[in-house]
């Protein structure tokens, strides 16, 4: 298997962006550790990088309330300087396939996202997939395993977005035929335009679960490669509810037409509901502590933040096999709920992953574990400077 081309950001400019009015980073290290008090904007630069990619980042946060607020004293019809009309990121990427120009943008003034490669207009955000994959793991990421099934959904599409750029339309595309449906069952639709649609949906939905599925097999297989890894206990995974039952019944042939026979019958219940309520949005992502026979959500506050730390590590070694790039990996506050021997684990294998890394911390002691050609900065409300 040939090696993935590595990829880094070798220079990182913010506009307008939460708090930073402008901001640059240069650096040539493939391990990036960014410490500062809180609400310092260590945060906010993590999220410029997911922003690089398509969808609303690791916040998913509108695009509008990501546009720098004026000072107080700048408020106001006579204020000396502009309110801010929008918010770019942009990014010089280095590395064996030579140097690309990204970016994107949004404006206020047309509401509008816009993404740039090398100067030029690009017709979509998916473009940015053909140049950069960023994965990242958050605080709110935490109560994964015992959050709800949405979450460990969203958490699964992200999962199979990195190695599959088209599941994020298909996924998009069905969410909005789903409310079609859901409206002309409100409305009294007729048969014929519902015959329509559910079609839409049966396609659409049984590609997303094939999707799911095949990175799901995948990920495990590449679990399975780092078992015995005491710092980070391997996972197991399954998908979980009806429609993978009924897809587990079913010839793969026939499993489209039988979803869109069950759309069919469930018109009248659905309709009571108010909602659809077969199909893989309903599907959870099941993880199991191996070595402790558990689900992950009955394990140790600590076990879970090592599972979901080693299937994040997992994830990025997959995405760099699937994709032929190394991602860019963002990860915010992790070490410090690590014991020193689990952190000196954390950075080997982000050492040995090849991929360039971003990661934060309250604590510059978090991080003396690093290697020597790591690269450290300081962040301080709307400036970033190195401590190298």
């Amino acid at each position: 298997m040939s090696q993935p081309a590595r990829v880094l950001i070798s220079r990182l400019t913010l506009t307008n962006f939460r708090n930073y009015a402008s901001a640059s980073l240069v650096t040539d290290a493939r391990l990036v550790a960014l410490t500062g008090d809180n609400g310092a904007g260590k945060t906010n630069l993590m999220e410029a990088v997911s922003l690089l990619t398509p969808g609303r980042g690791l916040r998913r946060a509108a695009f509008a309330d990501i546009v720098r607020k004026s000072p107080p004293h700048l408020q106001g019809p006579d204020q000396e300087t502009p309110a801010p009309d929008g918010w770019s990121v942009s990014a010089l990427l280095d590395g064996d396939n030579g140097e690309t120009r990204i970016g994107t943008g949004f404006s206020l003034d047309t509401a509008s996202r816009r993404v740039r490669i090398d100067g030029a207009e690009a017709r979509s955000a998916d473009s940015l997939s053909e140049y950069l994959r960023v994965l990242w793991l958050v605080p709110s990421m935490d109560g994964l395993f015992t959050g709800s099934a949405g979450d460990r959904r969203r958490f699964l599409d992200r999962l199979v977005l990195a190695v599959d750029p088209g599941h994020g339309r298909r996924v998009a595309d069905f969410d909005k035929a789903m409310r079609s449906r859901n409206r002309l069952l409100e409305t009294g639709g007729e048969a014929a335009w519902l015959d329509a649609v559910e079609a839409q949906i049966a396609s659409l939905g049984v590609a997303m679960a094939y999707a799911r599925r095949e990175a799901v097999t995948l990920l495990s297989s590449l679990i399975t490669e780092h078992a015995g890894d005491d710092a980070f206990p391997e996972a197991a995974l399954s998908l979980e509810g009806p429609f993978e039952a009924l897809s587990a019944s079913i010839p793969a042939a026939d499993l489209e037409d039988a979803y869109g026979e069950l759309l069919a019958r469930g018109r009248p219940r659905d309709r009571a509901a108010g909602r659809t309520l077969e199909g893989p949005h309903r599907t959870d992502l099941a993880v199991t502590h191996v070595a402790k026979a558990m689900p992950a959500g009955l394990a140790s506050t600590g076990e879970q933040k090592a599972l979901l730390i080693g299937l994040v590590l997992a994830h990025a070694e997959l995405t760099a096999r699937v994709s032929g790039l190394t991602p860019i990996l963002l990860l915010d506050e992790v070490a410090a709920h690590l014991d020193p021997s689990r952190r000196a684990a954390l950075f080997s294998r982000l050492d040995m992953l090849g991929g360039q890394v971003f990661m934060t911390g309250t604590d510059r002691a978090l991080f003396e574990a690093l290697p020597e050609n790591a690269a450290r900065f300081a962040v301080s409300d709307g400036s970033v400077s190195s401590l190298d």
